[in-house]
């Protein structure tokens, strides 16, 4: 049987595949040693998801677990509203939307067209703007970026030499920990 990606890993992958990594390292540590406020505030952004308070409306479901047998992923989303037809992405803050984060909406969709739910509208949501980003229904040419995204992140190798962007470890959680830069992360 084929390992299912998890759907919170792409937007890790895009952003420094060492941080998957790092990630499955730290993961049964305390989070408080190397969680920042961004990453606390997300998590408390969706515990009205995790616990499934969110909403009451019968037409809204949340926290669904998904999965794709044909991209071989599997995750949860945050909300689908059925009379709408439209899945959405809650962010904590969301300042410009990174390709990562495309592909985790991507794969929501994916999973939920190919478990049966129609779905004529994705976007991202910001709690602390209050604010709505749609993003377009990925197209075929959307699909086959999104299947190569899936081919070399199954294909990677952890044994290569993992690119440095000092911009990107400056905003990582895990970069004090990390034997791979020098660079303090903004959140120190």
């Amino acid at each position: 049987m084929e390992n299912y990606l998890s759907i919170s890993t792409l937007n890790d992958f895009v952003f420094c595949p060492y941080s998957i990594y790092l990630h499955n390292v730290y993961m049964a540590a305390d989070e408080e040693l190397f969680h920042a406020a961004p990453q606390t505030q997300g998590k408390a952004s969706h515990r009205a998801i995790d616990a499934q308070t969110y909403s009451t409306k019968q037409d809204i479901i949340v926290g669904l677990p998904v999965f794709s047998n044909e991209f071989g992923i599997a995750g949860k989303i945050d909300i689908y509203k059925s009379e709408e037809k439209s899945l959405i992405e809650r962010k904590h803050q969301l300042n410009k939307i990174y390709k990562g984060q495309i592909y985790q909406l991507w794969a929501q969709y994916f999973c939920m067209t190919e478990m049966g739910y129609w779905i004529e509208k994705l976007s991202f949501y910001s709690i602390s703007a209050n604010k709505t980003y749609p993003v377009n229904i990925p197209s075929e040419d959307d699909k086959k970026e999104f299947a190569g995204f899936i081919l070399n992140l199954r294909n990677f190798d952890p044994e290569t030499e993992i690119p440095i962007n000092e911009n990107k470890c400056r905003h990582c959680v895990y970069c004090n920990l990390c034997d791979k830069t020098e660079v303090e992360n903004v959140y120190s």
